[in-house]
């Protein structure tokens, strides 16, 4: 997730270090590095247990980053990449540049977890937010598709939202999955590069509504005490994503690494993300989390395609989606 205050930023570093203390290297998405993001607390959190510098990389939206890091592939200078899913996951395993993670957490997921390479750190579910006010409020892909409504996605080759809903109108419709997006495509008054953009142009009054999640609204009402965002409930259900990290396997700071994925299980790490990030916790902390998360909308029914089988269907429902935007 992505918080609704947009800062610009694409690098955290602290003050020059001392010569001796060695420096791990996070590429994420560029939101999660934001002043409003979780990067600044997370920073401050690790170097205090590490002796070392914590360097946050932004490096674009979550999509983005697996084609970061194959780019560099073995000369990369990252030690672990965090902002990837369960839609990327399998892909990301198959380039061989991720190493084992050994952790083991008591993981508070809709979904049970194994994989060996990467540790969830937080989940939530897709949704269209938009305004409480809003007159006709779809309750399928169907009805905004029938309504006059525009609304702004994310690409999905470069932003995890953006492939969450092509992941989303597949998993709901199969074989339809064309159909719907034909018929979606009047609706979409633009697509962005990644959730910032977009998040921002439906802040700004440019579309009735955005890709985001169930639980940023959250933000608006804890941050701002502003309770006129909510999410639209649609009755196909809705896509959840679990949010990931993984070792490089040629990181620069192996051990390093492994302590950062460690200390992500921790309360130290796990109780910022609710309200920085605004999603849920992988790992519930001791305190819990403000009861106002108790208030948001969760869909009914929720939709996860197995990662193999996101992967496999990755290519053909790309094509789905541009084959529908370009008539």
């Amino acid at each position: 997730m992505r918080c609704p205050m947009l800062v610009a930023g694409l690098m955290l570093t602290g003050a020059p270090a001392l010569a001796q203390a060695p420096a791990l290297t996070v590429y994420t998405y560029d939101s999660f590095v934001s002043e409003w993001g979780p990067g600044p607390q997370v920073k401050t959190a690790f170097e205090e247990i590490c002796d070392c510098t914590l360097n946050l990389v932004g490096a674009g939206d979550g999509a983005a980053l697996l084609a970061r890091v194959q780019l560099e592939g073995a000369r990369s200078q990252a030690d672990v990449v965090l902002g990837l899913d369960t839609n990327l996951t399998a892909a990301a395993a198959e380039t061989g540049l991720f190493a084992p993670h050994g952790v083991s957490a008591e993981f508070d997921l809709p979904v049970e977890w194994d994989d060996p390479l990467f540790v969830p750190f937080d989940w939530g579910y897709f949704a269209f937010v938009h305004d409480r006010d809003l007159a006709e409020v779809p309750g399928s892909f169907e009805d905004l598709i029938a309504s006059d409504l525009q609304i702004v996605i994310q690409d999905p080759r470069s932003s995890t939202p953006g492939l969450g809903l092509l992941m989303w109108v597949k998993a709901a419709y199969g074989d339809r999955a064309a159909e719907i997006w034909q018929g979606l495509a009047p609706r979409i008054l633009t697509v962005t590069p990644g959730w910032s953009e977009a998040y921002g142009l439906f802040l700004n009054g440019e579309a009735d509504m955005v890709l985001s999640y169930t639980t940023s609204p959250a933000y608006h009402t804890i941050a701002e005490d502003d309770d006129s965002k909510t999410a639209a409930i649609f009755a196909e259900g809705h896509y959840l994503q679990v949010e990931v990290a993984g070792k490089l396997a040629a990181a620069p700071q192996p051990e390093l690494a492994d302590q950062f994925l460690e200390f992500m299980t921790t309360d130290a790490f796990q109780s910022i993300l609710p309200e920085t990030n605004w999603m849920y916790p992988a790992v519930m902390p001791a305190n819990g989390i403000d009861p106002r998360f108790d208030d948001l909308p969760r869909p009914e029914t929720a939709l996860l395609l197995p990662a193999e089988e996101a992967a496999e269907l990755r290519a053909a429902a790309l094509a789905e989606w541009l084959g529908a935007l370009s008539r």
